[in-house]
């Protein structure tokens, strides 16, 4: 039996291959099925963690901990609680690897949401000046940080999040914009500017991120080009 490997030790290729014209065809079309059968009510982003729901396609789930494993934030900004079921499987693997807690923010208070020692629930908007300064307080000079935007999709929203929460991120950490997907990216067209729309203004105004396509290597992603990597300080 060969020996375990330390955590931290499998770094995913950043060589991702492009897809051909027929295969983006065929995961798109895969996609918005997967989507569509939820939006009617089938379950398949509702995901459960620990008996809590995070509305998440676990192949994402997968890929967050990969990166929690690989950068070991020392903070976790989550905007968009939910139910709660994410915000217990990030602290769970910040559990299991030593490091790490999580900070998560919605407008909706969660009294039933999962308790755990290294969550800490923030009721407010993620845009309100109020909660933005408790995040800056808690944070602190610390930029080993990763933050995660889940909460209200629209790309005005969206944008706003970035600009508030991009400089808690440090060299080597990840702004991850979920839901990119919609607004025909490749599904739920009749949405609106979105968080895709909100990426793409960003990306394309800054050098300090960029885009981690090894993140989105599995295909199936709702958050396709929505893994922010910050690669440079202003």
């Amino acid at each position: 039996m060969k020996p375990l490997l330390p955590i931290g030790t499998f770094v995913p290729t950043a060589d991702v291959a492009e897809l051909s014209d027929e295969e983006k065809v065929v995961v798109d079309r895969f996609h918005d099925l997967y989507y569509s059968r939820w939006q009617v009510g089938q379950g398949t982003i509702s995901v459960g963690w620990l008996g809590y729901e995070t509305q998440k396609c676990p192949l994402d789930l997968w890929i967050f901990q990969e990166i929690i494993v690989a950068t070991k934030p020392e903070i976790i900004i989550e905007c968009g609680t939910h139910m709660g079921g994410s915000a217990l499987f990030l602290a769970s693997i910040c559990q299991l690897i030593g490091t790490g807690r999580v900070l998560t923010i919605d407008i909706k208070p969660l009294p039933s949401g999962p308790a755990h020692p290294l969550i800490t629930y923030l009721h407010g908007s993620s845009t309100d000046p109020v909660i933005v300064d408790q995040i800056r307080k808690i944070v602190d000079r610390n930029r080993k940080v990763m933050v995660i935007l889940d909460s209200d999709h629209s790309e005005p929203h969206v944008s706003r999040e970035i600009q508030l929460y991009k400089d808690f991120v440090g060299i080597g950490y990840y702004l991850i914009v979920e839901d990119t997907n919609i607004n025909g990216h490749p599904t739920l067209a009749s949405f609106g500017p979105g968080p895709m729309e909100a990426v793409n203004a960003f990306i394309s105004t800054t050098d300090e991120f960029c885009i981690d396509h090894a993140r989105t290597r599995f295909l199936m992603t709702l958050n396709p080009g929505g893994y922010l990597k910050r690669v440079r300080d202003p």
